[in-house]
């Protein structure tokens, strides 16, 4: 009889075992860490996966030495005693319900008409609605008295196109300047424009105030223009390009990103790459495939989606190869999973929304993200009344149900939740179904960062000690 098999089983929910390199490479899902097997743990690991009851371990490696690689997998968890009962899994306890973010829809008016544009109440700049002053006021003062301990806050704005609101961003911006250095709070500004409205002495503002800036960009002139349209229908890239260069030079106090939505026939990941990256001059690029809720003929739909990703996994890897020399060329997608993975980042739900981040519509109640915001989904207060704090725990506690539940045997679940609750409402209409429709897809990407991330660890390891700090820092 095997005895190791006998006494042992495999937590498999747990553990991903991938090659990479020659070596195996074990993926520690509750911790989203990285282990080197060596020949014991490995070959204990295979004997408990095998199908026969003989075993040779002993005489290849010596008793002792199985005896350590099992106590070194069971303090891992990856391995279990048979006789111990399944253990339901913890819910760890989330980092409190302090407020860091909020996101502020200025208006709902926008100079362009994009295809794509998944508003729901969006409009032209005339006839919008716009965010009070006072609202925006009191928006700010949530945001302290519901930011508990924390000292640093953002503050984004969005719309609409937010420059279309630019009086009440530099009203805001003022305001919240002043409170914080009442209360002892600091506030960083981070806003996503499409450059249409951007000049000199906007850029200067901005840079003023350091606020974090993203660019939607679609890519070289048919591509972008393709989309991205006036309200008369005619194209946006001449005056986004020559616009998107003036921020890029007066403004080198953060680096600017491109923000690229990838809709039906927009596949050509690297031709948007390299001329978003390196003729425009952005400082990274991120791609977002429109998978849901479009109307017809503007998603990717399923074959569409697989081209897209199959396309992203190869600029991953252009992107890896690049970093083992030294280089990073700016592929935001890939290098948010090189943090999460070097940090040992773990999710418990997808994203920040409603613990850490909700939005202010424009009349001033608080949605779940900006995608929400306008939408008639139920909220979570309003700025006049504050926040509805059984709301937000009843929210919390659904969206730990759904990833705990549909996604407990996901080795990717940590590093994805179960995915966006916009994604979830387009496809499905029930923001806490999961987006089911990609999640071989999405582990897939998530085996694809572990090879890339343990390749970089391997040849040139400095790489990401100098992007993100050390393992576990705060940095």
């Amino acid at each position: 009889m095997n005895v190791v098999k006998a006494t042992w089983r495999k937590a498999d929910a747990d553990l991903r075992d991938l090659a990479v390199d020659g070596r195996r490479i074990l993926f520690h899902v509750p911790t989203t860490s990285l282990f080197e097997l060596d020949p014991v743990a490995g070959a204990v690991l295979d004997r408990l996966d095998a199908e026969d009851e003989t075993s040779a371990l002993d005489g290849r490696f010596g008793a002792e030495a199985v005896e350590e690689a099992l106590q070194d997998l069971a303090a891992l968890e990856v391995i279990r005693r048979r006789e111990a009962a399944p253990r339901p899994a913890a819910r760890p306890p989330l980092p409190g319900h302090s407020l860091t973010t909020l996101v502020l829809t200025l208006t709902t008016g926008c100079n362009l008409a994009c295809t794509y544009c998944y508003k729901e109440d969006l409009s032209r700049p005339a006839g919008a609605a716009r965010l009070s002053p006072a609202h925006a006021e009191q928006a700010v003062e949530l945001l302290i008295s519901e930011s508990g301990p924390r000292r640093r806050l953002n503050l984004t704005f969005f719309g609409g196109e937010p420059l279309t609101a630019l009086p009440l961003i530099r009203h805001t911006v003022a305001y919240a300047e002043r409170r914080g250095m009442e209360t002892g709070k600091e506030f960083d500004y981070s806003l996503t424009t499409n450059a249409t409205l951007l000049d000199d002495a906007t850029v200067d503002f901005l840079a003023a105030h350091r606020f974090a800036i993203t660019v939607s960009m679609d890519g070289p002139p048919a591509v972008h223009d393709r989309n991205r349209r006036t309200i008369g229908g005619a194209g946006t890239y001449a005056v986004v390009a020559e616009n998107a260069r003036r921020l890029l030079q007066r403004y080198r106090l953060r680096p600017v990103g491109a923000r690229v939505t990838l809709a039906a026939g927009m596949t050509d990941v690297a031709g948007i790459h390299h001329h978003l990256k390196n003729e425009i001059g952005f400082a990274e690029v991120g791609f977002a495939p429109v998978t849901a809720g479009l109307p017809a003929g503007f998603g990717l739909g399923d074959d569409g989606t697989r081209v897209v990703f199959d396309n992203l996994k190869a600029l991953a890897l252009k992107w890896r190869d690049a970093a083992i020399e030294g280089h990073d060329i700016g592929f935001s997608n890939i290098s948010q999973m090189m943090t999460a993975l070097h940090e040992g980042s773990t999710k418990l739900i997808p994203c920040g929304a409603a613990v850490a981040l909700l939005a202010v519509d424009t009349t001033g109640a608080l949605a779940l993200c900006h995608r929400f915001a306008g939408s008639g989904q139920d909220g979570f207060g309003h700025v006049e009344t504050g926040l509805d704090h059984g709301a937000v725990a009843a929210f919390v506690d659904r969206a730990l149900d759904r990833s705990e539940g549909f996604c407990g045997d996901c080795h990717a679940r940590h590093l994805c939740a179960g995915g966006c609750y916009h994604e979830s409402y387009a496809r499905h209409g029930d923001m806490f179904r999961p987006t089911d429709h990609y999640c071989e897809m999405m582990r897939e990407w998530v085996d694809l960062g572990i090879t890339i991330y343990a390749g970089i660890m391997a040849a040139n390891p400095t790489f990401m000690a100098r992007r993100a700090g050390p393992r576990g820092s705060d940095s």
